[in-house]
């Protein structure tokens, strides 16, 4: 199955979006982007994310890369 890059944009409280790259297939469901995105967002040291699903932008980046690798930046 090939893997497609995502980048997940999540909001948080500190009024700062926080990006994610998600690899996940081709036809991944937007929902379980996101929450692939937020359960990594919440583990980390940055200030709460808002969960709510319509708050996230999700787009595909193109290109194949390892699955489950996810990078924050700020």
């Amino acid at each position: 199955m090939e893997c497609g890059c995502w980048m997940v944009a999540l909001p948080a409280i500190d009024g700062r979006q926080y990006v994610y790259r998600v690899y996940a297939p081709d036809d991944a469901l937007p929902a379980d982007l996101f929450w692939e995105a937020w359960h990594c967002h919440d583990e980390g040291p940055f200030p709460r994310a808002c969960d709510l699903f319509d708050a996230a932008l999700i787009r595909r980046v193109g290109g194949t890369g390892p699955p489950a690798t996810r990078t924050a930046s700020r």
